[in-house]
């Protein structure tokens, strides 16, 4: 009986803990006080495109060329705030880091697939668009969505696309059917905060991933890739895979980084933003 108590109270404190925590993102009055520290503009948005609501965040002058970026599972746009407060990155380009639909403050829980994602995201797109070129940039699961992004949008002003530890090879997918019944049971009120969203759109992934296949001829843009060679979440493969399959890009670049894993984004941030800062954004 004291055992069945305990168990009990143990299942109840986690019930509790993963209502409440590991949301993966920072808000904005947060994040004001760091960009103020560093003395940054820092501006947020949440818009709304049909029945969904986007929060992005910017900061660098409205009159330059784009940094666009677009986090993986789960995330949020923090992911990529060490880019915007960097002072050089600031001085060349406007840059805006979006909550991808089901993750920060973009309907936090509501997962859905890349076509829905790609249609709200597009919109975003055209709402900020300033007319100035723009590069795309995607981590993990965002780098499929800035393929998507970069195929469907030819009539936005998309110069580079930069795909950091992508997730594109169907054939590098492993099946996981341990998600299904973590997404589809009550076992899912079990995963605390962005964790299942992310379980929810890493399911839907599965299948998304064969689609892309569509979108690789009408990328049309520079591409930069940029992958650990020993990363096991996201293995090396997709960044091979990918080159090879943009067949119509104006030019390529590959570059790996020895002895680096899925995380590259804050591990090789200084290598990253010197190749941010030497883009063709023509």
């Amino acid at each position: 009986m004291r055992i069945s108590i305990i168990l009990s109270a143990i299942m109840l404190l986690w019930l509790v803990f993963a209502q409440s925590c590991m949301f993966f993102r920072t808000t904005d009055a947060e994040a004001s006080k760091d960009f103020a520290a560093k003395n940054a503009p820092f501006r947020y948005e949440y818009f709304k495109t049909g029945n969904s609501n986007i929060h992005y965040v910017s900061t660098g002058s409205d009159t330059l060329p784009s940094l666009i970026f677009i986090h993986g599972s789960p995330g949020s746009w923090d992911a990529f705030k060490e880019y915007m407060l960097d002072s050089s990155l600031r001085l060349k380009y406007r840059m805006i880091s979006i909550d991808r639909p089901g993750f920060g403050y973009s309907d936090f829980g509501k997962a859905m697939n890349m076509a829905d994602q790609t249609k709200v995201l597009s919109e975003t797109l055209k709402h900020v668009n300033n007319g100035k070129p723009v590069a795309l940039i995607g981590h993990s699961l965002g780098g499929p969505m800035v393929v998507k992004l970069a195929a469907e949008n030819h009539d936005l002003p998309i110069t580079n696309l930069v795909v950091l530890a992508g997730s594109v090879d169907p054939a590098e997918e492993k099946p996981e059917t341990w998600r299904v019944p973590l997404d589809r049971t009550p076992l899912r009120y079990m995963i605390p905060g962005a964790m299942r969203p992310s379980n929810a759109e890493l399911l839907l992934f599965k299948k998304d991933v064969f689609d892309l296949a569509a979108d690789f001829p009408k990328v049309t843009c520079h591409v930069l890739i940029m992958h650990g060679d020993v990363d096991d979440f996201v293995p090396p493969g997709n960044a091979v895979f990918l080159k090879n399959h943009l067949t119509n890009a104006k030019d390529i670049k590959l570059v790996w980084f020895e002895g680096q894993r899925h995380f590259i984004p804050w591990t090789k941030f200084p290598d990253i933003r010197n190749e941010l800062l030497h883009l063709n954004m023509n």
